[in-house]
């Protein structure tokens, strides 16, 4: 039944996505750039511990100017502007004691029993609160880091910790996701070694600790906690709410067996549990359901179930903050990746909703349709919506109906029922996030920055077509941030110094947000890569500042169309010649790699002294290939210029041409023939027209690579000498130019015995 519905929902999701007003499918990246391109252009850093790995655990301080990294045995304090600087380090590692132990209860001593940092927030003004694994004993202490940047300090005291229980997992394997409001730890973690005991946990500060209540599938079943945020929900402190993202096996699945759903959570912060009831246990928890799908015509439809990210992107209003998910398929046939975008609005109106209830002879979940108990659950305990003061005040039938309806019925559906983005057909699956609101000159653009489990970052951005409803997807950029695979596991983005920070096991990568300099040295270049970081200022590409009152700035993100921005500007760019030559019979190869991967190329062709251009027409004598035209068996009739264009966004420029000229085979023959003169020049020329054959007769990329190789190490590893001229026989006639300069003597010598030579024939004084 499964298999037949995830085959159902492939076929669908291809068909109505095609069809779709808003193509919110990706397409290929515009400019893919590998790590090498990074490493030696654009600006890559990267850090790494030799003994250590695991880099998951990122802060952001940007008044101190550090990003704190937490990794395996390790607590690092990186510069902002370079975390690739020499910077102290603190070695944390488990004790002896508890490794031994680890080991005896059956787990690696060097992959399991270490200490995995995975809570680090900021405590106070002078120190940091973290917590590790503790090779299965969860601890945590109190970094000190100083005041101010002038004042920086990195340093802990081993001698004081704290039991790390319901802050950290025990198993580093396991998710879990915390947030320190005031001086309040809210934790999702799994509380045992064994990693059965769930539970949303409040430690720290003056209040008594709260969880979930235990062992009950109802309030959490099997989860896998994402990420946590503090919302406030009025002006009135009393009802900030804590929401929590995870994802778990759905109770309400209706018998399509174990299945997950993405849910978002909430708490009250002023909660403080029951009185007779519900006792240390949260009253106002209530989930609800994280819908991210596809909607189909005929009411099916194809849903991304398996919650990666989620990342919250301020606005103007604090209490209305956009929410950005990421979700992947749990499906092993049809494999996706999807980014969501809700309001606030939308899911508090899915907490005012009806209650999901268990009834009927198949105990099938339908909208609970009974009288609700005053207060609502889920409120919090204020002014603002009622007279009670605390949560211990809530009488016995609040407390009961909290306890035995904790979900919602109604999901929480995201900004116009779709995904922004979805991707389909790629070697990899989204697992991270981060988000920049940007200015531009023809409105405001949320630029995503997208993590992947193969170590790339996309840079996406969404524009509207003809209304802002109708939306397209760009793939601006695909960044490999990491020299070999691994999965991004986390994303950390400065607005203020225009930096992004990557984490992963290998290591933690930094990144600049634009490379505008890098789009090309032309205003229809710069108006093409619709990135809007970058805009045209008359001479280059450069960064876009929305509040600069420079008048000169190009720039059009919606539309790209430079014949319309770049009407008026000269094209300044020299297209690139090449002269090639080839030999009659043989292969010419002619590269043309444009920089963006979205344009088409197209290849026209101009004969000798003409001006007449024909588009270039493949046959079996012309083949065309991703990176260029392979030209084979060439004959006299193919000299002339080959010009390689790219078209995109209805915008065509040239960028190379080449200019090919077709030698005689004869000429050839001549050329290498054995009883060539006895000339040094002759023979240097001979190993050179050697190496032009090899070229022409291999188009091979790499293969061409290896011949320059070698040439160039032949050519270094021959001693810099003129060449000597013969000796003189033993009877030599008299010296006839004794009376000119030495240097003149020599010259003219050698004119003279070159001229008299019958055997060396005329081409070869050409080459």
């Amino acid at each position: 039944m499964a298999s037949v519905f995830n085959l159902f929902s492939i076929c669908f999701l291809s068909v109505h996505v095609v069809g779709s007003e808003s193509k919110i499918a990706l397409t290929s990246p515009r400019l893919k750039l590998s790590y090498q391109d990074l490493l030696t252009s654009n600006g890559l850093t990267t850090y790494r511990i030799e003994r250590s790995c695991c880099y998951s655990t990122l802060l952001l301080d940007e008044e101190r100017n550090r990003l704190f990294v937490g990794a395996k045995n390790f607590l690092a304090s990186l510069n902002l502007d370079n975390i690739s600087k020499h910077e102290p380090e603190i070695h944390w590692p488990a004790p002896v004691e508890w490794r031994e132990e680890c080991n005896w209860a059956g787990k690696d001593i060097n992959s399991e029993c270490m200490n995995f940092v995975k809570v680090l927030h900021p405590y106070n003004r002078t120190h940091l609160y973290a917590c590790g694994t503790g090779a299965f004993h969860p601890i945590c202490t109190y970094v000190e880091v100083g005041q101010r940047t002038a004042e920086l300090q990195f340093r802990i005291d081993l001698s004081k910790t704290e039991d790390g229980k319901g802050k950290c997992p025990y198993d580093p394997k396991y998710r879990s996701a915390s947030v320190l409001v005031g001086e309040e730890l809210y934790s999702g973690v799994a509380t045992d070694l064994m990693g059965r005991d769930f539970t949303i946990f409040r430690s720290l500060g003056h209040r008594n600790c709260l969880r979930t209540e235990q062992h009950d599938s109802r309030w959490l079943n099997e989860p896998k906690f994402v990420n946590v945020f503090w919302i406030p929900e009025s002006n009135n402190p009393e009802d900030d709410k804590i929401y929590f993202f995870f994802r778990e096996t759905a109770v309400e699945s209706h018998g399509l067996g174990k299945v997950s759903y993405a849910r978002i959570g909430q708490i009250c912060r002023n909660d403080i549990g029951g009185q007779r009831s519900l006792v240390h246990k949260w009253t106002t928890f209530l989930k609800a359901r994280l819908v991210c799908s596809v909607p189909g015509t005929d009411g099916s439809d194809t849903y991304f179930d398996e919650l990666r990210d989620v990342f919250m992107l301020q606005t103007k209003e604090k209490r209305n903050p956009l929410i950005y998910a990421v979700f992947s398929t749990s499906s092993a046939v049809f494999k996706g990746s999807a980014v969501c975008m809700y309001t606030m609005n939308d899911i508090r109106r899915a907490f005012l909703g009806p209650f999901a209830h268990k009834q009927g002879p198949n105990y099938q979940w339908i909208p609970y349709q009974g009288k609700v108990p005053y207060p609502r659950p889920g409120t919090c305990p204020s002014k603002t919506f009622g007279t009670l003061e605390s949560t211990k005040e809530f009488p016995d039938d609040v407390l009961q109906f909290a306890r035995n309806h904790p979900l919602m019925y109604n999901p929480v559906y995201p900004v116009n029922q779709r995904p922004i983005l979805i991707q389909t057909n790629a070697d990899y699956t989204f697992t991270q996030i981060a988000v920049d609101r940007v200015p531009a000159a023809d409105g405001q653009y949320d630029v995503m920055f997208i993590g992947t489990d193969i170590g790339t970052v996309l840079k996406v951005i969404v524009v509207p077509r003809e209304r802002w409803h109708h939306t397209e997807a760009l793939l601006l950029e695909e960044l490999q941030v990491f020299k070999n695979s691994t999965p991004v596991t986390n994303l950390e983005l400065s607005s203020k110094r225009q930096q992004l920070y990557i984490g992963s096991d290998l290591g933690v990568s930094q990144l600049p947000l634009h490379r505008c300099s890098s789009y090309g040295k032309a205003c229809a270049e710069c108006c093409l890569a619709r990135d809007p970081y970058c805009a045209w200022d008359g001479s280059s590409c450069t960064r876009y500042l929305h509040n600069t009152k420079r008048r000169f700035r190009r720039q059009d993100i919606r539309n790209g169309d430079p014949n319309t921005l770049c009407s008026g500007e000269p094209h300044k760019v020299r297209v690139l010649e090449r002269k090639l030559y080839g030999v009659e019979g043989s292969s010419v190869f002619l590269e043309c790699v444009p920089k963006s991967l979205q344009a088409k190329v197209i290849w026209t062709y101009q004969k000798p002294k003409t001006t007449q251009r024909e588009e270039l027409k493949t046959d079996e004598h012309i083949l065309k290939t991703e990176r260029g035209v392979l030209l084979r068996n060439i004959q006299r009739k193919d000299a002339g210029a080959y010009l390689c264009h790219a078209m995109e966004h209805g915008f065509t420029q040239t960028l190379l041409r080449y200019s090919i000229e077709v030698i005689n085979s004869w000429q050839v023959k001549e050329l290498t023939r054995k009883d060539g003169p006895n000339d040094p020049r002759y023979a240097s020329q001979k190993i050179w027209y050697q190496d032009f054959l090899q070229l022409v007769d291999h188009p091979n990329l790499n293969t061409v690579d290896e011949i320059c190789e070698q040439v160039w190490k032949r050519k270094n590893q021959q001693p810099k000498q003129r060449p000597v001229p013969p000796p003189l026989p033993a009877k030599a006639k008299p010296d006839k130019w004794k009376h000119l300069p030495t240097f003149t003597k020599a010259r003219n010598r050698r004119m003279h015995e070159i001229s008299r030579s019958d055997r060396a024939p005329r081409s070869a004084a050409i080459w």
